[in-house]
């Protein structure tokens, strides 16, 4: 069994009225290489004729977002030009690259009639060889996650990326970045056998469960040694995992707002680059 090193709980961090818990990094914990960020913006409720999310035109290179809408929508829009909208259940993944600019909003629908709200966006880190790859973007509305029932039912996973269960993922990522979300039913378990060099992403979206023989609840982070293999999970209510797993890439690791680099010269030089227009135009 993986021995939990700590359980950190995420921080508040609103942004404008959108409600944001910030699970990584906190004062606690820096990142779990190669997993860097992540915002759990929600759940709340918008009324009729809001403004939607804040998140309008800015850059980013060198790393990837993947983006879960758990409850309503997301308009995505790119430099690249990618567009779409994906709804509740569906993920985006984005693979920055060498740089582009990119908008995430709410659709005309959803600021017209309002609704339910839940988002979560991870940062992943890209290795040193594929910093300046191209740019790419994929959008995938639920029905096209493969999901994997177990347990008699009372665990079903959204494969996200990698192999879980026979089951491939969605998404083929550049690297073995291995991803699901987990949906527990009160009293459902998953045993699931992780490689010790390779480092767990495990955050509680929802709900309450035993992991490895403690109690992690909603918003908590849970940081594991490379001392074993198994996770052993059982939950106490209904609850949702977001868990990954990947081999760290032990590369120096130098961000500065939406860039995330190896050195401090990369990232003045991504600031450079997008002062210049590197990074395409944005006409919307």
């Amino acid at each position: 069994m993986r021995t939990i090193k700590d359980i950190h709980q995420a921080v508040s961090a609103p942004i404008a009225d959108l409600v944001t818990y910030r699970a990584l990094p906190t004062r606690s914990i820096e990142h779990i290489d190669p997993f860097l960020f992540l915002n759990h913006h929600g759940y709340q409720v918008y009324p009729a004729n809001n403004r939607g999310l804040p998140f309008g035109p800015h850059p980013h290179r060198g790393f990837e977002t993947v983006t879960f809408i758990l409850k309503g929508d997301l308009s995505h829009r790119d430099s690249s030009g990618a567009e779409s909208v994906i709804g509740a259940g569906g993920i985006q993944w984005m693979t920055a690259g060498r740089g582009l600019i990119h908008a995430e909003v709410s659709s005309s629908d959803f600021k017209r009639h309002g609704g339910e709200l839940e988002i979560l966006q991870l940062w992943i880190n890209l290795p040193a060889k594929f910093k300046m790859i191209d740019p790419a973007y994929t959008g995938l509305q639920k029905e096209d996650i493969p999901v994997l029932e177990l347990d008699e039912g009372r665990v079903h996973i959204d494969v996200v990326s990698g192999n879980w269960g026979g089951r491939k993922g969605a998404f083929s990522p550049l690297t073995d970045i291995q991803l699901a979300l987990v949906h527990f039913m009160p009293g459902g378990s998953y045993r699931k056998a992780v490689a010790d060099e390779r480092n767990i992403f495990f955050y509680v979206v929802k709900g309450a469960l035993e992991v490895n023989g403690r109690q992690a609840k909603m918003h908590d982070l849970v940081e594991f040694d490379n001392d074993g293999t198994d996770l052993q999970i059982d939950a106490l209510e209904d609850s949702v995992v977001l868990l990954g797993h990947a081999q760290p890439f032990n590369e120096p690791i130098v961000a500065q707002g939406p860039f995330v680099m190896n050195t401090q010269d990369e990232i003045m030089e991504a600031y450079n680059d997008y002062e210049k227009g590197a990074f395409g135009s944005w006409d919307h």
